[in-house]
């Protein structure tokens, strides 16, 4: 029998390429995300490791969703970089929504580097009868 070890190794985070100039200087990232989908809502869990409340901006503009936030190195005044991995800069992505999200709901949670959206679709209009009035 022989011992077979395997290495996890992290992904590496993806840079943005875009044409558009930066007015910031530093690196820019695209989040990884899982989109799920349920009869009443959809799911967005993006990773964004190290970003913040306080440096995370989710805004919406003509049915685009912009996830926008920033990490900034970790150390403190008295300490000087031996070894570094971890990359700092912003992350950015947006989402073309359809007509199907109810946009004046979404909601957005931010926990142990996971953005968690719910994007609730909007209500189906339900069977109803309608009385008639005699006049």
């Amino acid at each position: 029998m022989t011992d077979k070890t395997k290495t996890l190794k992290p992904k590496d985070k993806t840079q943005v390429s875009t044409y558009v100039e930066q007015t910031k200087p530093g690196k820019v990232f695209i989040p990884d995300v899982d989109i799920y989908e349920t009869e009443k809502e959809i799911v967005v869990l993006a990773d964004m490791p190290g970003v913040i409340p306080e440096k995370l901006n989710i805004s919406l503009k003509d049915n685009i969703l912009i996830l926008d936030g920033e990490v900034e190195p970790l150390k403190g005044k008295e300490e000087r970089e031996i070894f570094k991995e971890f990359e700092t800069g912003r992350y950015f992505r947006q989402f073309s929504l359809s007509q199907v999200i109810d946009q004046s709901k979404i909601e957005a949670e931010l926990k142990d580097g996971v953005l968690k959206l719910i994007l609730p679709k909007v209500e189906k209009a339900t069977p109803r009868k309608i009385d008639v009035k005699v006049g």
